[in-house]
């Protein structure tokens, strides 16, 4: 439409100016110049696939025809649009030969007075319009292709962060329900053991310890069920407080009512932040689990120590385990997750076996400096 919009003024001028010439139009701009530039319209289709090509052919038509000047203008544009100099040049030098040759194809009166370079350089202007405006729209076209790329490469980015963090928070809660269920089935597995084991209890002892699995059974669902219940709440609900070290009284004291002789001293007298005051819960949970694992009747003592402004020292320690019972599972999974919380809360891990057969686990954690908060002991 735009090649016939342009071509259609050329064609009626030189088809006026034929008239006032020769009293009448030649037969040639009226049949054969119309079918030359529907041709050269018809092959512009194939300008994207083979633009040179068209653009060359289209240009060589146009010599013989009036109409098909607006045809070679639209595929010169489209080379432009391409922006590679060498095809350009071609195409231009091209046209403005076929400008010259057109003028003897249709002689008009008046027209070889005509300087020669008025003859060059209004061709060439006219193909400068139109490379320059088939090199705009081909810099807008390569401007939007990498505003294109550079939202699909955001996308991309987005997405990644976004399966990272899933894979962050999996993590967690894969830890987070490692150290609340392990606690909970080792001392479970524990009193069964010493159910299985001990054939001389009497029947309220048996009472006890059946009951203690029950409860310990019923608590660890139900554990269970407020971690899982982290992943269906709603993106802006707030998470449960975790445990932090005003809750290790209670943790001993459930270790304590499951069979497990745990002794606590405790000497710190302020709270430590968040961060540590959790990190710390997990630390005596992981170790109250793994004696109750692998040192079940031993006596464990847990100490806590430490000062604002210094460290918050942890230590457990179990003897020998006085009961032999089927050796359990390993799994490896529970002093590596408790050596990366330590790792990046900033502390430091030790453990291993006592010269006696038993086993210690020691860590320091930095407590900054900050506002005191008093610290209840509840055993």
């Amino acid at each position: 439409m735009v090649a016939a919009v342009v071509s259609l003024p050329i064609w009626l001028t030189t088809l006026a100016l034929m008239r006032k010439q020769s009293g009448g139009p030649d037969t040639w701009i009226l049949v054969g110049d119309p079918l030359v530039a529907l041709g050269c319209l018809t092959v512009l289709l194939w300008r994207r696939r083979w633009p040179l090509t068209v653009a060359l052919a289209v240009t060589v038509a146009s010599t013989t025809s009036a109409l098909a000047t607006g045809a070679a203008l639209l595929a010169l544009c489209s080379v432009a649009t391409r922006r590679r100099p060498v095809e350009i040049g071609a195409v231009v030098l091209a046209y403005v030969i076929a400008s010259q040759l057109a003028v003897g194809m249709f002689p008009v009166e008046g027209s070889a007075d005509v300087q020669w370079w008025v003859q060059v350089v209004v061709p060439a202007l006219t193909a400068g319009i139109a490379v320059a405006a088939g090199m705009a729209v081909g810099a807008r076209r390569v401007e939007v292709r990498s505003l294109r790329e550079r939202a699909e490469s955001a996308e991309r980015e987005q997405s990644a962060r976004a399966a990272q963090a899933r894979a962050l928070e999996r993590n967690r809660i894969a830890r987070e329900m490692h150290d609340v269920l392990a606690h909970r089935i080792s001392l479970v597995a524990m009193q069964a053991g010493v159910l299985d084991h001990r054939r001389d209890l009497s029947a309220d002892e048996n009472r006890v310890l059946v009951r203690g699995i029950a409860e310990g059974s019923h608590q660890a669902l139900e554990e269970l069920r407020e971690v899982l219940g982290v992943l269906r709440a709603d993106p802006g609900r707030p998470e449960p407080p975790q445990p932090s070290l005003d809750r290790i009284p209670d943790l001993v004291a459930d270790a304590r009512a499951s069979g497990l002789d745990v002794r606590l001293t405790d000497t710190v007298t302020a709270a430590p932040p968040g961060g540590v005051g959790r990190t710390c819960y997990r630390i005596v949970q992981e170790a109250l689990t793994n004696a109750a694992k692998h040192a079940p009747g031993a006596v464990v003592q847990v100490t806590l120590d430490g000062t604002a402004g210094g460290t918050l020292d942890i230590g457990v320690r179990n003897g020998p385990a006085p009961l032999r019972t089927t050796r359990p599972p390993v799994s490896g999974f529970g002093l590596l997750g408790l050596g990366e919380r330590i790792t990046l809360a900033g502390g430091e891990l030790q453990h291993g076996s006592t010269p006696e057969g038993g086993y210690v686990l020691t860590a320091r954690l930095p407590w900054p400096d900050g506002p005191a908060h008093s610290h209840e002991k509840s055993a």
